[in-house]
């Protein structure tokens, strides 16, 4: 095969989109002796990986891990620098991964030079140069200007399949009736005392979300699992938009119409935690306008949540505001037509496949308008398999995709969106790079 990598402006192996698929897709193709260029529209890499979110979908509901290789090399450096806290039970759905968000923006970035792979920030694919299904360059616009540049093997980590509809590939957005999952903001809030909202948990079980995998109430009560989660001792706490404490507050107007306030520790020296609540929903994330219109609302709601856990929620009467996402939260626009299509039913029947490249463990989860939101967990706390043809795009033959487009439908899309899954995918199709390759 001749090779791209001897032309000028071209690699082995080009990524599009900086995200937690992304970051993995390059390292995955560099520790492969790939020349590998990561491309990303915004000034930093990392995506919801520095948001302050934890990372859904790499630890299962029975405390397993299901995620390795990559992804755990940027947990490792980011112990490594002491940000990281580490698998958390919030004894509802899932463990989540929790570490300081300002200390993974620095791992990101090392681990990414560390194997060699090139930076382009501030820069966005326009236009793509294919011909029968074969992409044969992308046009990247930014400040300098234009810049063609030429690869062998494309990898659309871009979160919308932008490069894979911009080589003609089908994709799907949203539900069949239109409806998008809420754009929403992280923030984190420090000076939070942890013993205090433990013991409200504790006494007041009844406004949180406890038990909804089996697999994790394994009998046990609402009170039995708030003392488990009273013991963990780490602030990991669900409250629910359907309890007395947030339902009495939305009906009142004190808080904007929300299914949860979710709230992980990120910083045990800060006594920080992110919060996990803003939403503004049925935006179609790819027409920017709309998008940005959200920005706004989402900024009084940080402002509002504030406020209302200072006021309501003890352990929270001194916390001061930290920080909030470098990006808008997206979880739901284009997804491409793959080879094979993931069910929800596959899904939340812990399926495994012969020809799985990656695996995902987190429930269908469906955000909706005001306090709506599907959970479903997977059947006994395990785990299902990312079969290989979901990564890749019907007609195109060297472009792989991965992380919230890759191919499934609606319901198996809202567990394989979150950064576990995605961090799976991602080496998967960097990986295959390398050997597409050879």
């Amino acid at each position: 095969m001749s090779t791209a990598s001897s032309l000028p402006n071209s690699y082995d192996v080009v990524v599009l989109g900086g995200g937690s698929a992304g970051i993995t897709a390059a390292v995955a193709a560099a520790k492969n002796g790939q020349r590998t260029l990561l491309i990303e529209a915004g000034p930093f890499v990392g995506g919801e990986l520095v948001s302050g979110m934890p990372v859904d979908g790499a630890v299962n509901a029975r405390g397993e891990w299901i995620q390795g290789g990559v992804s755990r090399e940027f947990f490792t450096e980011c112990e490594k620098l002491g940000g990281y806290i580490g698998p958390i039970n919030d004894h509802r759905l899932i463990y989540y991964v929790a570490f300081d968000p300002e200390v993974m923006k620095m791992a990101v970035v090392n681990v990414l030079a560390h194997y060699g792979v090139d930076l382009l920030l501030h820069s966005f694919v326009h236009e793509v140069e294919a011909e029968n299904g074969t992409v044969k360059a992308v046009r990247v616009i930014n400040k300098s200007g234009v810049t063609e540049i030429r690869a062998d093997v494309f990898l659309d980590c871009s979160g919308d399949a932008d490069l894979a509809a911009l080589a003609g590939a089908e994709c799907l957005k949203g539900g069949d009736d239109g409806t998008f999952q809420p754009i929403s903001l992280m923030f984190r809030l420090s000076g939070v005392e942890t013993g205090p909202l433990l013991d409200f948990v504790k006494a007041h079980p009844e406004n949180c979300a406890f038990g909804e995998s089996d697999a994790i109430r394994a009998g046990r009560t609402d009170a039995e699992l708030a003392a488990a989660l009273h013991a963990q001792g780490e602030p990991a706490v669900f409250l629910r938009g359907n309890g007395p404490l947030m339902s009495e507050s939305i009906r009142c107007g004190e808080l904007f119409p929300t299914a949860l306030i979710m709230i992980q520790p990120t910083s045990h020296s800060r006594k920080e935690v992110c919060l996990n609540a803003t939403r503004v929903a049925n935006i179609d994330a790819t027409n920017t306008r709309e998008l940005s219109k959200t920005l706004p609302t989402l900024i009084a709601q940080v402002r509002q949540c504030t406020e209302f856990m200072r006021a309501r929620v003890p352990g929270f009467e001194q916390a001061a505001f930290a920080g909030i996402a470098p990006r808008l939260g997206i979880r739901e626009t284009r997804r491409i037509v793959g080879e094979y299509s993931l069910t929800g039913e596959e899904v939340l029947a812990a399926k495994k496949s012969p020809e799985g490249v990656a695996k995902g463990c987190h429930h269908v989860d469906i955000h909706q308008d005001g306090t709506g939101q599907i959970r479903i967990p997977v059947a006994d706390g395990g785990s299902y398999d990312i079969p290989w043809g979901c990564l890749i795009p019907k007609g195109l033959a060297n472009v792989l995709a991965a992380g919230r487009c890759a191919s499934a439908d609606r319901e198996a899309n809202g567990t394989m969106r979150v950064m576990g899954s995605c961090m799976g995918m991602g080496q998967a199709i960097g990986t295959a790079a390398a050997l597409y390759r050879e």
